[in-house]
């Protein structure tokens, strides 16, 4: 595994390519040492149906993995993105290598150095890293990039838009560059439904790392979720940085918020911010009569010392669709430009985690609701982004 440390400087502007009104990644933790990243895959992940390519006369391919900000074994976006490379570099008798990003700045070199060394495959993980990826995708043709909550806007010429006007047609123009967009207001509108169903206090709260489309969306549906099953519920929102080095690495920071908001009745929390949220949790595993709600992956797993204060997550299903994503390069099915991940296109990519141990809390009414809630996203009779927008208007 690679790594640079350059500081933690941020840009002072982000020419981002993601239109305001897809996804956008989660940003991981900020910088921390990583030990060498070993090359042997996890087992691997079913892939969800639609996105899933074929299994059949796949072609080694060498694929590289460049992370948002943080570390990699940060029990979510970053780690969970990069073993779905993995799984897909070894189903596909191939190779696979990670660089750690440790700062903004340094996307454009990592990018570059595994174009240099000639890989098939290069996967980027970040709303954050979509400006640099188009740039790169569109300077080399031959390789195949990834772009995990990464919605492609370019103009006519295949260059990023910094508009957002997104009048270049991704597709065409950028045959070599997937966008992968998750509906994140999907499952955090299911994780709503849960929380409005608990609460017992009429008060619940959200914890983000910082303002990305991703923890907007995450955080917008979770309101309307919980609103639809409980309207006069009272949501509690804070932010932690607008620096995504600090924002989603700071458990001190997300602990002090959660305290705060538990201090002001919530008893169900949802974090929204990384590591910083691995704060989040810890803080309601302190107390009594709260209950805690994961992200992007199942936290019970990934933090099995806070599953006991687990009733779920919001997931987005990274490995197995990267995994799939990836693989449909070794197998020459690879689809260009911004592909929805979303309950009708694709069922299983986004949802929530079992319940595990808390399982009881779930009577057949609230299963009712979430399942409910799930059919109505899946035919559109839902919408995760209403009454509140998923936007940061209204804020």
């Amino acid at each position: 595994m690679h790594k640079r440390s350059l500081g933690l400087s941020l840009l002072g502007s982000l020419a981002i390519i993601v239109a305001a009104c897809s996804g956008g990644a989660t940003p991981s933790p900020s910088a921390a040492s990583q030990p060498p990243a070993s090359t042997a895959a996890s087992a691997p992940a079913s892939a969800p149906a639609s996105a899933a390519a074929s299994q059949t006369a796949l072609k080694p391919i060498k694929v590289g993995v460049v992370t948002d900000v943080g570390q990699l074994e940060d029990k979510s976006f970053n780690q969970s993105s990069n073993e779905g490379a993995i799984a897909a570099a070894t189903q596909a008798g191939g190779s696979h290598d990670v660089i750690v990003t440790q700062a903004i700045s340094d996307y454009a070199a990592n990018i570059q150095t595994f174009v240099d060394n000639k890989f098939d495959v290069i996967v980027t993980v970040g709303f954050l890293l979509g400006t640099d990826t188009a740039k790169a995708a569109k300077a080399n043709p031959t390789i195949h990039f990834v772009g995990v909550d990464q919605g492609v806007c370019v103009d006519e010429n295949g260059a990023p838009d910094a508009t957002f006007a997104c009048k270049g047609d991704a597709a065409k123009l950028l045959p070599n560059y997937q966008g992968i967009v998750f509906a994140e207001a999907q499952p955090g509108y299911l994780a709503g439904v849960v929380a409005g169903s608990l609460t017992k206090s009429g008060t619940i709260g959200a914890v983000g790392g910082t303002n990305v489309p991703a923890v907007v969306n995450y955080w917008r549906g979770y309101e309307n979720g919980a609103k639809s099953v409980k309207p006069d519920i009272k949501v509690l929102y804070q932010e932690t940085n607008p620096d995504p080095t600090k924002g989603f690495n700071d458990p001190t920071a997300g602990k002090t918020i959660a305290n705060q908001f538990m201090g002001q009745g919530a008893d169900i929390m949802f974090q929204i911010a990384g590591l910083t949220g691995q704060g989040v949790l810890e803080a309601v595993c302190a107390k009594t009569g709260v209950w805690g709600i994961g992200v992007d992956v199942d936290q019970a797993v990934s933090l099995p010392k806070l599953a006991k204060c687990l009733v779920t997550s919001a997931e987005k299903k990274l490995v197995a669709t990267v995994t799939a994503v990836v693989l449909s390069v070794a197998s020459d099915t690879f689809k260009a430009g911004t592909v929805a991940y979303n309950a009708a296109s694709n069922p299983q990519a986004i949802g929530l985690s079992p319940y595990h141990d808390n399982a009881a809390l779930i009577t057949p009414d609230i299963q009712a609701k979430v399942d409910a809630a799930l059919a109505g996203l899946k035919d559109g009779s839902v919408d995760p982004c209403s009454p509140t927008k998923c936007t940061v208007s209204g804020k």
